[in-house]
């Protein structure tokens, strides 16, 4: 065989599912009815409460106030949804006590006091940590031979075309499709195309009311879109999250069924076959507080701040819901809201399930505190605290963390995590732990084999370096498992991807360090291989057994010097103890890559051995590119195309089809794209 019949080899690729896209499209559309909101029960106490529970009440209870559930509902079988260490709260009372306790602890003369300001990402600088100066442990190389080292494996969009983290958990987008239509949200509008012809036929628009900056999820014939409530900001400084759902049944004539209103942020949204699940977050409430004048001194100040938190109801604290035209209610039951450690931030985070084409019928559970993380896998979901004081969102960094009055938690050292099983719209806390270093976001978490894999920067509890560790359940305990310390010593994380044994590491300061650590062994993570070069890779994607591609941003001179400006790496993994970079291709000074801070900017075309990623250039006008790479005989070979201006930027997207073919979506267009 040729040299490229070789190469070919190392891409395996399989067929399009193009059955099961088809047979999706055909779904029957399912009968639409209105539904009532419901706290977390069987299946059988929903059917026992439809009746009694409207949308909208605050029913009481014996002692519980405002939000205290249906009545009777101690008479029901119950889903218990906490039964690791995390416990419900007793009563509504409890559940406010809590809250009023930990609110008295933080309130000021001036309010709530500080916070941090929004988009501040996780991780403390090296400059700014304490130091340990632990002893960084001699890297173990491997010396095996290739054909016994692990292996990365290919990474394809997902079947409605969006680039996820984890495949079979799908990811809102702007765009979406199921091969024969495609779904583009243009700020307050649905637009539908037609993709089966010689060209794209846009069908249809529907306005999409009410909603800010709506992202896209599809299920059969029905398309969910999640955004920001449009108009002022609530009682918690943040808009809330709105969720419409639209009707395809006709795609010519598509409708808005479905209206549901949180009073809350998202901090994920993900989606597993028809199943939805929103994790949302409250911060601190906005009450009636005082600050010191000349008439009013600090102490007095602080007296009546501290009467008005002594002072709030649960109508404060929780968030709430509401349906179509319905009156706004209590999202949660006073007993499926855990009290976590006084360690998490004060607020409440929410994990609302519910089925694509019911978004009305919601299993919903609370936590009385905030996290700052969300990853999900196939059959569980995990919440983390950032540590070190860092936020880690990917998904949402702005509304939680710049909301007024936000006060965090304290930012000691150490990430807590959250792990809840899954089952349908259900989800039920089964274990804690807690690791020392600072998670930087959901791409630095990962689940195989039912052990749980975390990437880790530097903290006051840790030397300056980061780590990749294993936990596995223990009762209820995420326990320990493995750790490898001294990876990128006095540098950040900037990537992680995780494979069935294998985990690819960037960190950067000066230079790019890419580490390749062998998982094999759950129990001791050790060294692969380390790989230096100038500048770093901020999304890493992986194109088969043989290459990796890395995006980021680095010096534009052929030295290694000059001028930075975006720039996008091939790496040979065929042996990961010895992993190099056959080439490196830059876009010139003040050019950004879109996909280092939002994936869905990137795709990969197996069959073509094609990437396309969206690239930006600063200037006196914001200018973005699309970037076609052919890989060929370990070159990277490249053509751009101008396609938008200004904030459109952001919307581009290259959506694959099962045909082989790809649409090139811009802020006014889709069409097909000629590779």
């Amino acid at each position: 065989m040729t040299d490229l019949e070789n190469l070919w080899d190392d891409y395996p690729t399989d067929p399009a599912p193009v059955g099961a896209i088809l047979a999706a499209t055909a779904k029957e559309r399912r009968r639409r009815r209105r539904l009532v909101v419901r706290p977390l029960l069987t299946a059988g106490a929903a059917t026992a409460l439809a009746g009694a529970f409207v949308v909208g009440s605050l029913a009481g209870g014996s002692g519980g106030g405002p939000g205290a559930g249906p009545a009777g509902p101690d008479r029901l079988p119950r889903h218990v949804a906490f039964q690791a260490d995390l416990e419900a709260a007793a009563s509504c009372d409890d559940l406010l006590a809590s809250y009023v306790r930990r609110g008295l602890e933080v309130v000021g003369p001036s309010g709530w006091g500080m916070f941090p300001t929004a988009g501040l990402q996780s991780g403390a600088t090296s400059d700014n940590l304490l130091r340990n100066n632990l002893p960084v442990p001699q890297a173990d190389f491997a010396t095996g031979s290739a054909a016994k080292a692990p292996q990365t494996e290919r990474q394809t969009s997902s079947e409605t075309g969006t680039n996820v983290q984890e495949a079979g958990v799908d990811e809102p987008d702007t765009v979406k499709t199921d091969g024969s239509l495609m779904v583009v949200q243009r700020r307050d509008r649905l637009d539908v195309y037609d993709v089966t012809g010689s060209s794209t036929a846009k069908l249809s628009s529907v306005d999409l009311p009410g909603i800010t900056d709506p992202e896209l999820l599809l299920a059969g014939d029905t398309v969910v879109a999640i955004g920001d409530v449009k108009g002022p900001t609530g009682r918690t400084g943040i808009r809330g999250t709105r969720v419409l759902t639209v009707s395809l049944a006709d795609p010519a004539a598509p409708k808005v069924v479905d209206d549901v209103r949180y009073d809350a942020g998202r901090l994920s949204v993900r989606q597993h076959g028809d199943t939805v699940r929103l994790v949302l977050a409250n911060g601190l409430p906005d009450l009636d507080f005082v600050q010191p004048t000349g008439k009013t001194s600090p102490d007095e100040a602080l007296d009546h701040n501290r009467e008005v938190v002594e002072d709030s109801t649960l109508a404060d604290w929780l968030p709430t819901v509401a349906v179509d035209a319905g009156k706004a209610g209590q999202l949660v039951d006073c007993r499926d809201v855990a009290l976590p450690s006084d360690d998490l931030a004060l607020g409440t985070t929410s994990v609302v399930g519910f089925d694509a084409g019911e978004p009305g019928s919601l299993d919903a559970i609370g936590l009385a505190g905030l996290t700052d993380i969300a990853y999900e896998s196939a059959d569980h979901l995990y919440l983390a605290t950032a540590g070190a004081g860092g936020w880690g969102c990917l998904d949402w960094c702005g509304d939680r963390a710049g909301m007024p009055g936000f006060v965090p938690g304290e930012t000691g050292g150490s990430s807590y995590l959250f792990d809840f099983a899954l089952d349908g719209t259900r989800a039920t806390h089964v274990a804690s732990g807690e690791v020392e270093g600072a998670i930087r976001d959901r791409w630095s978490i990962d689940e195989a084999g039912g052990v749980l894999r975390v990437a880790v920067g530097p903290t006051s509890e840790t030397g300056d370096f980061s780590s990749v560790l294993t936990l596995e359940r223990q009762g209820q305990d995420l326990v320990e498992r493995g750790r490898l310390d001294g990876l990128g010593r006095n540098e950040e994380i900037q990537s992680v991807r995780w494979f069935d044994d294998l985990a690819i590491v960037v960190t950067f300061r000066r230079v790019d360090p890419l580490y390749a650590v062998d998982l094999t062994d759950t129990t001791a993570p050790r060294l692969l291989s380390e790989l230096k070069i100038p500048g770093f890779s901020s999304y890493l994607h992986p194109l088969g057994r043989a290459r990796l591609i890395g995006v980021g941003e680095g010096p534009q001179g052929p030295d290694g010097t000059g001028s930075w400006g975006a720039q996008i790496g091939l790496f040979d993994v065929r042996d990961t103890t010895k992993v190099t970079r056959l080439d490196v291709l830059g876009y010139g000074p003040r050019t950004q890559p879109l996909a280092g801070g939002d994936p869905r900017a990137f795709t990969w075309l197996p069959e073509q051995r094609t990437v396309l990623t969206v690239v930006q250039k600063q200037g006196s006008r914001r200018v973005g590119y699309l970037s076609v790479v052919k890989l060929a005989r370990g070159e990277l070979h490249e053509r751009r195309v101008q396609v938008e201006y200004g904030d459109d930027v952001d919307r581009v997207r290259t959506v694959p089809l099962p045909d082989g073919r790809v649409v090139l979506v811009t802020g006014e267009d889709a069409q097909f794209f000629e590779l």
